[in-house]
């Protein structure tokens, strides 16, 4: 029979009676509904100490833990006040660069600081989602930057504010974050520029399909923008629409931008941007990263070898005419007009005669599609953006080799 919670001792000096009466132990716990290991324990508490030995005993912990000293814990609730997002891993390691001669206390000690004083948010658990094919994954400063639109939001004065963000993939340093009033791709170069100026040029850059990265109207979705970085030898790289975690480090850089430099939005353009400047020199070299083994993004980034200095020339050697796209993105080609793209507006393309009457039209690297003579159209082909460097074809190749470019090319009426 199990213990009665009313009326401990009487149940254990019944179980010492008959115990010191000659009956056996197991079958008395058997009896008394315990295990034979808490019989012991009852029998030797009595033989040491009687009848004493039968009462309850304090759980009181006979010593106490190490206690964090007062100085150190008020620091931390100072440091999670001047930086409200940081958590518990961040402030111990500026507790560290702060103090280093100080013993830092660990992670979940700090965390249990911030709870005790009521700095700790609870969320809900989250549930696993599915993600999409990851894109290049490059380890080193340069080969790939981010860019992106934070969402929008209103600033005191009722007017919107779209801040324009450009980060490295490997070491997150953030290049710019500039308050802008609109999505417009002209407001958006000069921004690109002065990065492009101080820091260099990328190998690659990551967007997302939205203006002025992309455009729905544009020949193979480009803008001007785009066609930009392809001059400056840029390459493009898209995220699939509707995957947001593709460009994930850029977007969770976003969060921390939220939490730190918009709520509460400022008065105007000018003093948010004060706000977005303040929080760049934070990010950059006073907040530690996880991901990066809690160093800063500047302990992490160096420049690019490779300087910005305007435009290259474009030149086609393999190409048997030169023109320069019109305002209105046409191509004047022996008294005809091509419609091509806007996007292209004042860039030169190369022109090659590929079979009789039909020409093909390639941009730097890239080609773009074929026209004819009678329909003026031109047609697209398919992944323009893999390089097909065009070799030159000398006088002693067959004339086959002539006809080779169309085995691409769709059919077009003549």
């Amino acid at each position: 029979m199990p213990w009665k919670e009313c009326n401990l001792m009487d149940e254990r000096l019944k179980f010492i009676a008959q115990l010191l009466e000659g009956e056996k132990m197991a079958g008395l716990c058997r009896d008394f509904g315990i295990s034979r290991k808490t019989g012991y324990k009852i029998l030797t508490r009595y033989n040491e100490i009687g009848l004493d030995g039968l009462t309850d005993r304090s759980r009181r912990p006979y010593r106490q833990a190490n206690q964090l000293p007062f100085q150190i814990e008020a620091q931390i609730v100072r440091l999670k006040q001047d930086k409200p997002s940081w958590g518990a891993p961040k402030i111990r390691e500026m507790l560290a660069r702060l103090y280093p001669d100080v013993h830092t206390p660990a992670i979940s000690t700090v965390h249990a600081v911030l709870d005790r004083h009521g700095l700790v948010k609870r969320r809900g658990r989250r549930r696993n989602k599915a993600k999409g094919t990851p894109l290049s994954l490059p380890g080193q400063p340069n080969e790939l930057w981010c860019a992106d639109y934070k969402g929008e939001f209103m600033l005191a004065d009722r007017r919107y504010c779209y801040p324009l963000t450009i980060t490295d993939f490997a070491s997150r340093y953030l290049f710019a974050c500039e308050a802008l009033s609109t999505t417009k791709e002209a407001y958006a170069f000069p921004v690109f520029e002065a990065v492009f100026k101080e820091f260099g040029l990328p190998k690659a850059i990551r967007t997302d399909n939205g203006v002025p990265f992309a455009s729905p109207n544009g020949l193979y979705g480009l803008s001007k923008l785009a066609v930009w970085w392809l001059r400056l030898g840029i390459e493009i790289e898209r995220i699939k629409p509707g995957n947001p975690q593709q460009n994930g480090r850029h977007e969770r850089m976003h969060l921390t931008l939220k939490q730190e430099a918009t709520k509460p939005a400022a008065r105007n353009f000018l003093q948010q941007q004060g706000k977005f400047d303040h929080f760049i020199e934070c990010y950059n070299n006073e907040r530690p990263h996880q991901a990066l083994d809690m160093c800063c993004p500047a302990e992490r980034y160096v420049p690019s070898t490779r300087p910005y200095t305007g435009l290259p020339e474009v030149d086609y050697p393999f190409h048997d005419k030169i023109i320069t796209v019109t305002t209105c993105g046409r191509i004047c080609f022996n008294r005809r007009k091509i419609n091509l793209s806007t996007v292209f507006a004042g860039q030169s393309v190369g022109i090659k005669q590929v079979s009789e009457e039909i020409w093909l039209v390639s941009f730097m690297d890239y080609d773009l599609g074929y026209f004819d003579h009678q329909t003026c159209r031109l047609e697209p082909i398919e992944n323009p953006f893999g390089p097909k460097l065009l070799r030159p074809l000398v006088g002693s190749e067959p004339a086959a080799a002539l006809a080779k470019p169309l085995a691409s090319a769709p059919q077009i009426a003549l």
